[in-house]
Protein backbone atom coordinates (compact mmCIF):
# COMPACT_ATOMS: atom_id res chain seq x y z
CA UNK A 1 0.00 0.00 0.00
CA UNK A 2 2.70 2.45 0.54
CA UNK A 3 3.03 2.63 -3.25
CA UNK A 4 -0.04 3.46 -3.21
CA UNK A 5 -1.72 6.89 -4.39
CA UNK A 6 -3.20 8.16 -1.14
CA UNK A 7 -5.21 11.15 -2.64
CA UNK A 8 -6.49 9.17 -5.62
CA UNK A 9 -7.91 6.44 -3.13
CA UNK A 10 -9.30 9.14 -1.19
CA UNK A 11 -11.14 10.80 -3.88
CA UNK A 12 -12.51 6.80 -5.43
CA UNK A 13 -13.79 5.79 -1.99
CA UNK A 14 -15.16 9.59 -1.14
CA UNK A 15 -18.91 8.55 -1.54
CA UNK A 16 -18.62 5.70 0.19
CA UNK A 17 -17.12 7.62 3.24
CA UNK A 18 -19.44 7.99 6.63
CA UNK A 19 -20.21 12.02 7.09
CA UNK A 20 -17.21 11.82 9.99
CA UNK A 21 -15.02 10.04 7.70
CA UNK A 22 -15.16 12.50 4.92
CA UNK A 23 -14.60 15.45 7.88
CA UNK A 24 -11.35 13.48 8.08
CA UNK A 25 -10.60 13.40 4.53
CA UNK A 26 -11.08 16.66 3.88
CA UNK A 27 -8.89 17.64 6.36
CA UNK A 28 -6.69 15.31 5.52
CA UNK A 29 -6.90 16.89 1.40
CA UNK A 30 -6.19 20.44 2.67
CA UNK A 31 -3.66 20.57 5.59
CA UNK A 32 -1.92 17.32 3.86
CA UNK A 33 1.79 18.43 5.20
CA UNK A 34 0.91 19.54 8.77
CA UNK A 35 -1.04 16.09 9.14
CA UNK A 36 2.31 14.21 8.50
CA UNK A 37 3.37 15.82 12.03
CA UNK A 38 -0.30 15.04 14.11
CA UNK A 39 -0.91 12.51 16.33
CA UNK A 40 -3.93 10.69 16.09
CA UNK A 41 -5.84 12.66 18.50
CA UNK A 42 -4.34 15.84 17.25
CA UNK A 43 -5.85 15.07 13.98
CA UNK A 44 -9.28 13.92 15.56
CA UNK A 45 -9.15 17.02 17.39
CA UNK A 46 -8.65 19.52 14.54
CA UNK A 47 -11.34 17.36 12.41
CA UNK A 48 -13.76 17.60 15.87
CA UNK A 49 -14.25 13.95 15.51
CA UNK A 50 -12.81 11.05 18.19
CA UNK A 51 -9.95 9.15 17.45
CA UNK A 52 -11.87 6.04 16.89
CA UNK A 53 -13.39 7.40 13.96
CA UNK A 54 -9.95 8.76 12.68
CA UNK A 55 -9.18 4.79 13.19
CA UNK A 56 -11.95 3.38 10.94
CA UNK A 57 -11.21 6.15 8.50
CA UNK A 58 -7.53 4.32 8.22
CA UNK A 59 -9.08 1.06 8.38
CA UNK A 60 -11.76 2.05 5.53
CA UNK A 61 -8.49 2.90 3.21
CA UNK A 62 -7.64 -0.49 3.69
CA UNK A 63 -4.56 0.53 6.70
CA UNK A 64 -3.76 -1.48 9.75
CA UNK A 65 -3.91 1.78 11.36
CA UNK A 66 -3.32 5.70 11.19
CA UNK A 67 0.69 5.05 11.24
CA UNK A 68 0.73 3.24 8.25
CA UNK A 69 -1.59 5.43 6.78
CA UNK A 70 0.53 8.03 7.64
CA UNK A 71 3.76 6.28 6.17
CA UNK A 72 1.71 5.62 3.03
CA UNK A 73 0.99 9.45 2.97
CA UNK A 74 4.26 10.55 3.08
CA UNK A 75 5.50 8.07 0.58
CA UNK A 76 2.72 9.95 -1.65
CA UNK A 77 4.02 13.11 -1.07
CA UNK A 78 7.61 12.49 -1.87
CA UNK A 79 6.66 10.82 -5.20
CA UNK A 80 5.00 13.94 -5.78
CA UNK A 81 7.85 16.06 -5.00
CA UNK A 82 9.72 17.07 -8.17
CA UNK A 83 12.79 17.39 -6.20
CA UNK A 84 13.30 14.38 -3.85
CA UNK A 85 13.69 15.59 -0.11
CA UNK A 86 15.97 13.21 2.94
CA UNK A 87 13.42 15.62 5.26
CA UNK A 88 11.31 18.01 5.59
CA UNK A 89 14.02 20.78 4.81
CA UNK A 90 17.03 18.43 3.62
CA UNK A 91 16.85 17.59 -0.50
CA UNK A 92 19.42 15.36 -2.61
CA UNK A 93 21.07 18.54 -4.47
CA UNK A 94 22.33 20.32 -1.16
CA UNK A 95 25.96 20.62 -1.19
CA UNK A 96 27.85 19.55 1.90
CA UNK A 97 28.07 22.91 3.53
CA UNK A 98 24.48 23.95 2.70
CA UNK A 99 23.34 19.72 4.47
CA UNK A 100 25.69 20.34 7.56
CA UNK A 101 23.86 24.06 7.52
CA UNK A 102 20.55 22.72 7.99
CA UNK A 103 21.07 19.97 10.10
CA UNK A 104 22.43 22.45 12.42
CA UNK A 105 19.68 24.60 12.17
CA UNK A 106 17.38 21.36 12.82
CA UNK A 107 18.87 20.53 15.80
CA UNK A 108 19.17 23.92 17.39
CA UNK A 109 15.37 24.49 16.41
CA UNK A 110 14.39 21.53 18.05
CA UNK A 111 16.78 22.16 21.15
CA UNK A 112 14.79 25.98 21.00
CA UNK A 113 11.69 24.73 21.22
CA UNK A 114 12.11 21.94 23.79
CA UNK A 115 13.16 24.52 25.95
CA UNK A 116 10.12 26.98 25.63
CA UNK A 117 8.30 24.18 25.87
CA UNK A 118 9.67 23.33 29.36
CA UNK A 119 7.54 23.33 32.07
CA UNK A 120 9.42 24.62 35.77
CA UNK A 121 6.71 23.10 37.95
CA UNK A 122 6.28 19.69 36.35
CA UNK A 123 10.73 19.18 35.84
CA UNK A 124 10.49 20.07 39.93
CA UNK A 125 7.37 17.70 40.77
CA UNK A 126 8.93 14.73 38.72
CA UNK A 127 12.58 15.14 40.60
CA UNK A 128 10.88 15.31 43.69
CA UNK A 129 8.72 12.01 42.68
CA UNK A 130 12.50 10.68 41.42
CA UNK A 131 14.03 11.37 44.60
CA UNK A 132 11.77 10.24 46.97
CA UNK A 133 11.49 6.82 44.68
CA UNK A 134 12.54 3.32 45.58
CA UNK A 135 12.94 2.28 42.14
CA UNK A 136 13.54 4.39 38.86
CA UNK A 137 12.42 2.47 35.33
CA UNK A 138 13.65 3.71 32.23
CA UNK A 139 11.07 2.53 29.21
CA UNK A 140 10.71 2.53 25.78
CA UNK A 141 10.49 0.33 22.22
CA UNK A 142 13.05 0.63 18.84
CA UNK A 143 14.83 4.34 18.99
CA UNK A 144 12.96 5.42 22.20
CA UNK A 145 15.22 2.72 24.21
CA UNK A 146 18.06 3.64 22.93
CA UNK A 147 17.42 7.32 25.30
CA UNK A 148 15.97 5.20 27.76
CA UNK A 149 19.02 3.28 28.11
CA UNK A 150 21.19 6.80 28.02
CA UNK A 151 19.15 7.68 30.79
CA UNK A 152 19.57 4.63 32.81
CA UNK A 153 23.27 4.93 32.10
CA UNK A 154 23.35 8.29 33.01
CA UNK A 155 21.78 7.87 36.34
CA UNK A 156 23.35 5.16 37.38
CA UNK A 157 26.41 6.85 37.71
CA UNK A 158 25.10 8.77 40.93
CA UNK A 159 22.15 6.31 41.76
CA UNK A 160 21.40 2.41 42.18
CA UNK A 161 18.00 2.41 41.80
CA UNK A 162 17.58 2.98 38.67
CA UNK A 163 16.29 -0.05 35.73
CA UNK A 164 15.94 0.05 31.88
CA UNK A 165 14.66 -3.38 30.49
CA UNK A 166 15.41 -4.03 26.90
CA UNK A 167 12.63 -6.60 25.96
CA UNK A 168 8.88 -5.39 25.35
CA UNK A 169 7.90 -8.65 27.05
CA UNK A 170 10.47 -8.02 30.21
CA UNK A 171 9.32 -4.30 30.35
CA UNK A 172 5.80 -5.01 30.71
CA UNK A 173 6.46 -7.87 33.67
CA UNK A 174 9.08 -4.98 35.26
CA UNK A 175 5.97 -2.39 35.20
CA UNK A 176 3.70 -5.15 36.73
CA UNK A 177 5.67 -5.93 39.90
CA UNK A 178 5.89 -2.20 40.60
CA UNK A 179 5.00 -0.34 43.01
CA UNK A 180 3.28 3.52 44.51
CA UNK A 181 7.05 4.40 45.56
CA UNK A 182 8.28 3.84 41.97
CA UNK A 183 8.39 5.75 38.99
CA UNK A 184 8.38 4.91 35.62
CA UNK A 185 9.98 7.37 32.96
CA UNK A 186 8.56 6.70 29.87
CA UNK A 187 10.09 7.74 26.22
CA UNK A 188 8.10 7.91 22.93
CA UNK A 189 7.87 10.56 20.32
CA UNK A 190 4.67 9.48 18.91
CA UNK A 191 3.12 8.74 22.46
CA UNK A 192 1.40 5.79 20.37
CA UNK A 193 3.57 3.16 20.52
CA UNK A 194 1.31 -0.10 21.51
CA UNK A 195 4.46 -1.75 23.82
CA UNK A 196 4.75 1.97 25.38
CA UNK A 197 0.63 2.53 26.01
CA UNK A 198 0.92 -1.41 27.73
CA UNK A 199 3.53 -0.86 30.32
CA UNK A 200 2.25 2.30 31.03
CA UNK A 201 -1.44 1.06 31.71
CA UNK A 202 0.11 -1.39 34.01
CA UNK A 203 1.91 1.25 35.72
CA UNK A 204 -0.97 3.23 36.33
CA UNK A 205 -3.19 0.44 37.13
CA UNK A 206 -0.07 -0.55 39.86
CA UNK A 207 -0.34 3.08 41.30
CA UNK A 208 3.00 4.23 40.11
CA UNK A 209 4.01 7.48 39.45
CA UNK A 210 4.09 7.95 35.38
CA UNK A 211 6.31 10.90 33.65
CA UNK A 212 6.62 10.76 29.93
CA UNK A 213 8.71 12.24 27.31
CA UNK A 214 6.80 12.41 24.06
CA UNK A 215 5.94 15.21 21.41
CA UNK A 216 2.54 15.72 21.30
CA UNK A 217 0.68 17.28 24.54
CA UNK A 218 -2.57 15.04 23.47
CA UNK A 219 -1.95 11.35 22.69
CA UNK A 220 -2.76 7.98 23.91
CA UNK A 221 0.53 8.10 26.28
CA UNK A 222 -0.37 11.44 27.89
CA UNK A 223 -3.36 9.83 29.07
CA UNK A 224 -1.88 7.56 31.37
CA UNK A 225 0.70 10.00 32.85
CA UNK A 226 1.00 11.97 35.67
CA UNK A 227 3.51 14.34 34.30
CA UNK A 228 3.92 14.95 30.52
CA UNK A 229 7.83 16.78 29.82
CA UNK A 230 7.40 17.74 25.72
CA UNK A 231 10.20 17.52 23.36
CA UNK A 232 10.49 20.54 20.25
CA UNK A 233 11.38 18.18 17.25
CA UNK A 234 8.85 17.34 14.48
CA UNK A 235 9.57 14.21 13.09
CA UNK A 236 8.03 12.83 10.05
CA UNK A 237 6.77 8.99 9.68
CA UNK A 238 9.88 8.17 6.81
CA UNK A 239 12.22 9.85 9.60
CA UNK A 240 11.61 7.08 12.63
CA UNK A 241 15.06 7.60 14.86
CA UNK A 242 15.43 11.14 13.80
CA UNK A 243 18.93 12.41 15.60
CA UNK A 244 16.99 15.77 16.08
CA UNK A 245 14.04 13.95 17.96
CA UNK A 246 16.77 12.03 20.19
CA UNK A 247 18.83 15.23 20.95
CA UNK A 248 15.62 17.10 22.78
CA UNK A 249 14.78 13.82 24.56
CA UNK A 250 18.55 14.08 25.33
CA UNK A 251 18.42 17.21 26.86
CA UNK A 252 15.96 16.79 28.77
CA UNK A 253 17.27 14.05 30.83
CA UNK A 254 19.93 16.25 30.94
CA UNK A 255 18.04 18.60 32.85
CA UNK A 256 16.59 16.23 35.07
CA UNK A 257 19.74 14.24 36.03
CA UNK A 258 21.12 17.84 36.67
CA UNK A 259 18.18 19.08 39.17
CA UNK A 260 18.25 15.46 40.82
CA UNK A 261 22.33 15.84 41.37
CA UNK A 262 21.77 19.48 42.79
CA UNK A 263 19.04 17.96 45.44
CA UNK A 264 21.04 15.20 46.73
CA UNK A 265 24.60 16.56 45.42
CA UNK A 266 26.53 15.18 48.36
CA UNK A 267 25.34 11.13 47.97
CA UNK A 268 25.52 11.61 44.29
CA UNK A 269 29.13 13.58 44.09
CA UNK A 270 29.70 10.06 46.95
CA UNK A 271 28.40 7.62 43.86
CA UNK A 272 29.61 9.47 40.73
CA UNK A 273 33.52 9.12 42.59
CA UNK A 274 32.63 5.20 43.51
CA UNK A 275 31.27 4.49 39.74
CA UNK A 276 33.93 6.64 38.39
CA UNK A 277 36.79 4.64 40.37
CA UNK A 278 35.36 1.42 38.86
CA UNK A 279 35.64 1.85 35.34
CA UNK A 280 39.29 3.49 35.94
CA UNK A 281 41.13 0.35 35.03
CA UNK A 282 39.72 0.04 31.35
CA UNK A 283 40.77 3.34 30.68
CA UNK A 284 44.73 3.60 29.08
Amino acid sequence: MTKTDIFSLIQTRYRSFTNTEKKVADYICEHTKDVIYMSITDLAEACQVGESSVFRFCKSMNFKGYQEFKIAMAHTISMADETPQLTSEITMQDTIEELSAKILSTTINALTQTHNLANDADISKAIDWMVEAERIHFFGVGASLMTAMEGKNKFMRITNKTECSFDSHLQVMSAALMSNKDVAILISYSGSTKDTLEVAKIARERGVKVISLTRFAKSPLTSYSDITLLCGANEGPLQGGSLSAKISQLYLLDVLYAEYFKRTHEQSIRNKESTAKSVIEKLL
